[in-house]
């Protein structure tokens, strides 16, 4: 594996952590509305990544990327609240399926994540630069 492939891997990896970071920064901006633009209450988004293999044709596409972005299947938080604008018939007020718990943690691994890349991409460049020092006479 040549050094550039260093820095495709990481980079890869950083653009994926990030798209994830925005889509915990998005939940947990709307853990607490109860509807969302389309009259619905919001439903946690979940960053689906996918790993991508070295191949014969092209060896340089490696790494990870995002490989869509889902809502999440579990059901909404329902809050006892009949004096609410929005409550149901029986009371009950709609609000996103966001976990804050879940997201916080989710948070704090992607933003490891994201941290441990860029070093990794960091490492690389320094290993280089001293390589290269080594040459000159």
């Amino acid at each position: 594996m040549s050094m550039l492939n260093v820095f495709q891997i990481s980079a890869s990896a950083l653009s994926a952590q990030s798209m994830r970071l925005n889509a915990v920064a998005s939940n947990l901006a709307n853990a607490d509305s109860a509807t969302s633009s389309t009259g619905e209450a919001y439903k946690a988004k979940q960053v689906v990544f996918e790993a991508v293999p070295v191949t014969k044709n092209d060896p340089l596409a490696q790494g990870v990327r995002v490989k869509e972005v889902v809502d999440d299947k579990s059901p909404p938080r329902m809050v006892y609240d009949p004096s609410h604008p929005l409550a149901d018939s029986k009371g009950y007020v709609t609000y996103p399926n966001v976990d804050a718990v879940e997201e916080m943690v989710n948070m704090i691994s992607a933003s490891r994540s994201y941290q441990t890349n860029a070093e990794v991409m960091s490492t690389a460049k320094d290993l280089m630069q001293r390589t290269l020092a080594l040459l000159q006479p």
